[in-house]
């Protein structure tokens, strides 16, 4: 399964970048966020979403 994962803006929560991953790197880009404070909205990636 693949996830797309948005960098949010801190002053407006409007998103700044997004990425396509698979389930495996989801936890650490989670890890990496969590660590420097970096809000992320993740959700499941479209079937036609490309990296």
């Amino acid at each position: 399964m693949r996830f797309e994962i948005m960098r949010l803006n801190d002053a407006d929560g409007a998103a700044v970048d997004s990425t396509v991953v698979d389930a495996a790197s989801v936890n650490q880009i989670v890890q990496q966020a969590a660590a420097i404070g970096q809000r992320i909205y993740i959700r499941p990636a479209d079937a036609t979403a490309v990296r």
